[in-house]
């Protein structure tokens, strides 16, 4: 694994500040109407990408997830103000406003979605992984998903053809406890669901998702056994979300007392002890990193609210181009 020393650290701290007071700020613009339709944060979930990306070569590999899709985006090297100005449905935002919370995506940036149908975007990864095996790219796909996900029948078929067809391709389900709000207790009969990879003789097992450096590690092997032709890995993320599945979500099925309890091992605060404990910076040099954070935030906010609607004639210049049928003229 790459070390993981002062400078990645000091990294990890910035970047899952700003995507924590990122989505904090959607939930102000939300409550504004702003932000329209779902809203689902990632608050809580941050040492899951912090420690994937260190593992990851960003020059080649590739990210698929679901709607809880905002920060991932942004770690992968998309610009913050279009995501943001992509949720308030902006002609400034990564799909021209078009695509809202639920679907940012970047192909630039190799980032894939962004995807609504619960566990639609499974065998999309495993296809993305096979075209990187098929064209020789080296690059390797994250597939992630949630606890809810597990259970749809399209992963059993993906894991199946992956495994066969040995595909460069990591399987992530970040199990945050509660599929919307029914606990992993009530949707199967076994609640590790890391398991589901023994039926596919597929490496897998469970991680700390709350500690980056565990992630990190998990990542790196597994991103190293794909890379070299040995096929895929399934990884059970343990994490915990501090908000609702949405910002509709009443969260009637848990305690505060539950969430306070996993507050105690926020990955921010974790990684936030370490650099402090070692001495990596002083709090005058993470007070300057807090309003580093806090200023892109504002900017972002300022971007998207000040960035123009799309116009009427986009609705015609998204969609297929036809020579013969010259009744809708593309600008795009």
């Amino acid at each position: 694994m790459k070390e993981v020393t002062k400078e990645v650290y000091l990294k990890w701290y910035e970047d899952m500040l700003l995507w924590r007071k990122f989505e904090d700020k959607l939930a102000a613009l939300y409550i504004q109407q702003k932000v329209r339709g779902f809203l689902h944060l990632y608050n809580g979930q941050e040492a899951v990408l912090a420690g994937a990306l260190h593992a990851m070569d960003l020059t080649k590999d590739k990210m698929i997830t679901a709607y809880r899709n905002h920060v991932q985006p942004i770690g992968m090297g998309v610009d913050p103000r279009r995501v943001m100005a992509e949720l308030l449905g902006k002609a400034t935002g990564t799909s021209k406003g078009m695509g809202g919370s639920m679907h940012i995506f970047s192909k630039e940036h190799r980032f894939y979605g962004g995807h609504g149908i619960v566990g639609g975007q499974i065998p999309l990864g495993a296809g993305l992984a096979f075209g990187d095996k098929y064209n020789g790219t080296g690059g390797v796909t994250m597939t992630y998903f949630g606890d809810g996900a597990a259970r749809q029948g399209s992963l059993h078929e993906a894991f199946n053809m992956a495994m066969l067809w040995k595909l460069p391709v990591v399987f992530i389900v970040e199990n945050n406890g509660y599929a919307m709000g029914t606990s992993v207790e009530r949707t199967a009969n076994h609640t590790d669901i890391w398991k589901l990879g023994l039926g596919y003789e597929m490496p897998c097992g469970p991680v700390d998702g709350m500690n980056p450096v565990k992630v990190a590690e998990a990542m790196t092997e597994a991103i190293d056994r794909a890379r070299r032709g040995d096929g895929p890995t399934f990884l059970e993320m343990k994490t915990y979300r501090y908000r609702g599945h949405s910002m509709s979500d009443a969260q009637l099925y848990r305690s505060k007392e539950e969430v306070e309890e996993y507050k105690k091992i926020d990955p921010i605060t974790q990684v936030l002890d370490v650099i402090l404990d070692q001495k990596f910076a002083t709090q005058e040099e993470i007070e300057i990193i807090d309003q580093r954070v806090k200023d892109l935030v504002e900017e972002c906010a300022q971007f998207a609210e000040e960035s123009p609607y799309p116009e009427t004639q986009q609705l015609y210049d998204v969609v297929y181009e036809q020579e013969n049928y010259p009744f809708t003229p593309h600008k795009l």
